[in-house]
């Protein structure tokens, strides 16, 4: 591939990302904010971060269960010779036979196989066809093989074992023969699944299919059933005529079957050497379509490439054949490697529903709106598994699969940037840091979502290849994958293990003289970015008389450490790429490098740019790392951004620059006024990739300072801020408009709705309106969610009122209702509502339910949850605890977990000593209460200090900002609302955060 400067080649890479993950992290802020759509906030929705072919998640919990029983290793494969008959008098079962090779490393009178309690043996034995050598000098005669028992598995040992009479002698070979019957899988497409579906006239056609990922074969026939257990296959199927059948390989040999004029036998080619979850096989009545663009030669040979689906269905997937020829095209150059295979059949299955397609070398299985999308990316990353996956494989399920999916990723995102640059809509890679560098920045990563740990340390990995291609330069970067691929498909196994593809780069890099005799391996760099969920942050200071600039490191935490956190001391080695106002480009590689384990733990080099022009580290997010700079050099960086050349600094890094300063902000590393001040230029902006980090900043902002005579000047400067950009997007609406205008208009207005934009406010207020007048408002909502909040917020009692009682009169047994509508009224009437009285009315409805039957349990458990997320929920939850002690000490008596989840939403979010003073004496009025139902309430003293300390540093400076460079109007209007604003009973707001 030929080298382009720094900012062409970055700004193609912008990809794709992430609805739910807006980013799949997002989701961990966007999840608690009623106002957003439900659905917006499902990871099930990002094409790009769900569950693929080797699923991390999945690989642990299976290969845990797996280890356990892992099979003795006392002998190697031969060969597979499988027949399947899966269309018998019985539509639900099928049976086959199987002849596995086996040759004895070590004498042995056992044989044990994988396979599945259900897996019914009605058939066995044993033959001696290949002596060992010792055998053949001594001209001993093949011996007969006799069983003195079998071992039946077990759900807790699915191990099927042949105990011989004879000791089978080191180097000799047997045939272990089976007949076997099993039930099909109906409702799920794995393991060896049945399934069927209907045309437009009605007529079914029945189809069957296999799914071997993470260990399924043995449920299917008796098998060596783990990833390294590599061998050729035979695979026979007899099927009805007037269907097809399909394999890893082309079909060799079709034969009729004498008294079974309608069925044939297929025999296919014989497999290259595969694990058993590679193996593949199809019978259906599904069509083909072949792509009219051409597949290059490879390797001597042109892939033959289908596409299969239903007859009607094939409309859909009439661009499909040439979208794969595209990304083949691409692959095959990029690795400089064919797959290894003749062909390559990709199916659209009807109500597939794996949550991954199932991938195997030379046959994959998709949904049918997986195959029938437009979406690059989503293909390639399955078609470049049959480089790295399938041809060569992970050495295990746990060895190689982590970094077989992070290259893979990458190799995916790069592909989507050069055929279809317009799909990534600039979001990747720095959507998908955003949401990295906000869960690596807690005090403790993943404390509350520990099940996506594994994906985030994923994409971390996939970031650390991005690292390296910029850092390294793409062209030796491609060496080295080409290196890796083709050092392992040269050996016997084609198996590879987690480090080897950072030992292949560390060996292109060794051929240069980028890598100085000092500096770290490629692994060892790796290995610090990819196992630690933490990153760091890079401070660079410039001496300006001295024309020095220094970089020091230490670990980035957007939230203050608790007491009980251990200290960490990481360090990195840290790419440093940077470049001027006055030469805004990079040409890789990099040759600056902040080293780990330095004695001096900084790094000064001279300074060459003049004092009157800034410099940028880490443009582009090159590494995953955010930067701080003098107080001087922001400022320059916030001025130019305001000026007229603006845009020769990419966007991209425009955006970088952004996301850094409020995030360093936040986490104390800069003053908010610096911060602040570089959101200015935004009245200019238009690029939706700046603008995208902005939602979520102010949203943080907006949570951590809500409750504060500030909170109003917040609003209004997001109002302020907000308003062009939306009135802008708003002058023309076009269905085919792209995706990222469509959204980025919807959380334009998601926000001002938010923060009381009278348009917005009166839009949702007349749309309410409809369901107001509605003669039978509880037969169906007909207002969109999205008005629904905005309603709640800034309508009036009745209007909230209204909304309360559709909860109370939701029906329970209509069709047409379905019960998250209810959810989503009820935590909008929780969320969204800032006045104490409403708040106050929902709790008492709630937690006084006369009959206990219109609000559940785990209703009670949502709206606390939802309230102690907003300063004026549970300061009126406190407040109404105290004020109603003893009723919901008794209303809760029975159930001591719904009393601690009200006792914690009540008292857990206090941060000044006011605050938990009024905790500590509601605790002492009633410790003998607390002590006979082994309860207490939370109150994290470090915690609410952090707060304390955060609230007096940034708040005046916050506020003495806003009242700078609010305009006039919108500071009194502001006075006026403030008086009005929540919480009578106890005055806590100015002591909240």
């Amino acid at each position: 591939m030929r080298l382009r400067t720094c900012w062409t080649r970055i700004a193609k890479r912008t990809m794709r990302w992430i609805a739910a993950v807006a980013g799949f992290f997002l989701i961990l802020v966007s999840s608690q904010d009623v106002e957003a759509e439900p659905s917006r906030n499902g990871l099930a929705e990002t094409p790009w971060r769900a569950k693929r072919s080797i699923d991390v998640n999945d690989v642990y919990e299976k290969e845990e269960k797996m280890r356990r029983h892992r099979l003795p290793e006392e002998m190697s494969l031969s060969s597979y010779h499988l027949e399947l008959e899966p269309f018998l008098a019985d539509p639900y079962e099928f049976k086959g036979r199987v002849r596995i090779n086996v040759t004895w490393l070590d004498s042995s009178d056992r044989l044990t196989l994988r396979a599945l309690p259900n897996l019914k043996i009605t058939n066995y034995s044993v033959r001696h066809v290949k002596p060992s050598d010792e055998e053949r000098e001594k001209g001993l005669p093949l011996m007969d093989v006799n069983v003195a028992r079998v071992d039946l598995p077990k759900e807790t040992r699915p191990w099927y074992t042949l105990h011989f009479e004879q000791i089978l002698t080191n180097g000799s070979t047997f045939e272990i023969d089976i007949s076997f019957s099993g039930q099909f899988s109906t409702d799920r497409t794995i393991g060896f699944f049945k399934s069927e579906y209907n045309d437009a006239d009605g007529n079914k056609y029945p189809f069957v299919g296999t799914n071997f990922r993470l260990g399924y074969a043995h449920g299917v026939f008796p098998s060596m059933d783990e990833p390294s257990y590599k061998t050729t296959f035979r695979l026979s199927v007899l099927r009805p005529k007037n269907m097809t059948a399909l394999s890893n390989t082309p079909l060799e040999t079709s034969k009729e079957v004498a008294g079974q004029p309608d069925m044939v036998w297929d025999h296919f080619a014989k497999t290259p050497k595969i694990s058993t979850y590679q193996l593949a096989l199809t019978v259906s009545n599904l069509e083909s379509i072949a792509p009219t663009q051409e597949i290059n030669e490879m390797d001597g040979r042109k892939l033959e490439i289908k596409v299969w689906g239903r007859k009607e269905f094939l409309k859909h997937l009439k661009d499909a054949p040439d979208k794969v020829v595209k990304i083949m095209n691409y692959f095959q150059d990029y690795f400089n490697s064919s797959i290894g295979l003749p062909k390559l059949d990709l199916m659209a299955v009807p109500m597939y529903n794996a949550a991954k397609p199932s991938d195997s070398w030379g046959l994959i299985l998709f949904k049918e709106s997986e195959l029938g999308s437009p979406s690059v990316w989503n293909t390639a990353y399955e078609l470049v598994y049959q480089w790295i996956g399938q041809y060569i494989t992970p050495s295990h399920w746990t060895s190689g699969t982590s970094v077989n999916k992070a290259i893979n990723s990458f190799l995916a995102s790069m592909a989507t940037v050069d055929i279809n640059p317009d799909e990534m809509e600039g979001k990747w890679p720095m959507t998908l840091l955003y949401s990295l560098y906000y869960e690596f920045g807690k005090f403790e990563p993943f404390s509350r979502v520990n099940g996506i740990r594994n994906e985030a340390m994923l994409a971390k990995e996939e970031l650390v290849f991005r690292m390296f291609n910029y850092t390294l330069g793409e062209d030796l970067f491609q060496k080295g994958v080409r290196h890796f691929f083709r050092s392992c498909s040269q050996t016997d196994t084609r198996k590879f293990f987690a480090d080897e593809i950072y030992t292949r780069l560390n060996d292109v890099a060794n051929e240069t003289s980028i890598l100085s005799a000092n500096y770290p391996t490629i692994n060892s760099i790796a290995a610090r970015w990819t196992n630690r969920d933490r990153v760091p942050v890079v401070t660079v200071n410039r001496d300006y008389k001295a024309r020095t600039i220094t970089f020091n490191q230490k670990v980035y935490l957007r939230e203050a450490p608790r007491a009980f956190t251990p200290r960490v001391s990481y360090e990195w080695d840290i790419p440093l790429v940077m470049m001027s106002q006055e030469n805004l480009e990079y040409r890789p590689p990099c040759r600056l490098w902040l080293i780990k384990d330095k004695p001096e733990k900084n790094l000064t080099v001279p300074d060459n740019v003049t004092d009157d022009q800034f410099v940028i580290v880490n443009p582009e997010e090159i590494g995953m790392f955010p930067v701080n700079y003098d107080i001087c050099n922001w400022k320059m960086l916030s001025q130019f951004l305001q000026g007229p050349q603006r845009e020769t600094i990419p966007v991209l890094t425009r955006a970088k620059l952004l996301h850094d300063s409020w995030n360093l902000a936040y986490s104390g590393e800069l003053c908010f006024r610096i911060a602040l001040s570089m959101t200015l230029f935004l009245k200019e902006e238009r690029s939706h990739v700046v603008w995208e980090p902005v939602f979520m900043m102010i949203d943080h902002i907006g949570r951590r300072i809500e409750g504060f005579d500030v909170y109003p000047k917040f609003e209004a400067y997001t109002r302020t801020l907000l308003k062009p950009l939306y009135e802008e997007l708003n002058k023309s609406v076009d269905p085919d408009e792209p995706s990222w205008k469509t959204h980025m208009r919807s959380m334009a207005k998601s926000f001002l709705c938010r923060a009381g934009y009278e348009p917005c406010v009166k839009e949702a207020r007349d749309q309410y309106k409809k369901w107001l007048i509605d003669e039978d408002p509880d037969k169906g909502n007909p207002v969109a969610n999205e008005f629904i909040c905005p309603v709640f917020k800034w309508g009036t009692e009745e209007e909230w009122e209204f909304g309360l009682q559709r909860v109370i009169n939701f029906p329970q047994s209509s069709p047409e209702r379905k019960q998250n509508e209810r959810t989503y009224l009820l935590k909008s009437l929780a969320g969204c509502s800032q006045d104490a009285y409403k708040i106050e009315r929902l709790l008492n409805a709630t937690f006084f339910d006369k009959d206990k039957k219109t609000f559940s349990d785990s209703d009670i458990q949502l709206i606390l949850v939802t309230l102690s997320g907003r300063s004026s929920g549970y300061t009126t939850v406190f407040n109404f605890f105290v004020n109603n002690w003893d009723a919901v000490k008794q209303r809760f008596e029975d159930k001591p977990y719904l009393w601690r989840r009200v006792m914690e939403s009540a008292s857990s979010s206090f941060s000044t000593q006011k605050g938990l003073d009024l905790v500590q004496k509601l605790y002492a009025n009633h410790e003998d209460e607390f002590k006979s139902t082994r309860s207490d309430l939370r109150i994290p003293k470090n915690f609410q200090a952090e707060r304390k300390e955060w609230n007096e540093k940034n708040l005046p400076v916050i506020d003495a900002w806003l009242t700078e460079n609010l305009p006039k109007e919108e500071l009194e209007a502001i006075q006026d609302r403030i008086t009005t604003t929540v919480t009578p009973a106890i005055d806590l707001l100015s002591d909240l955060s």
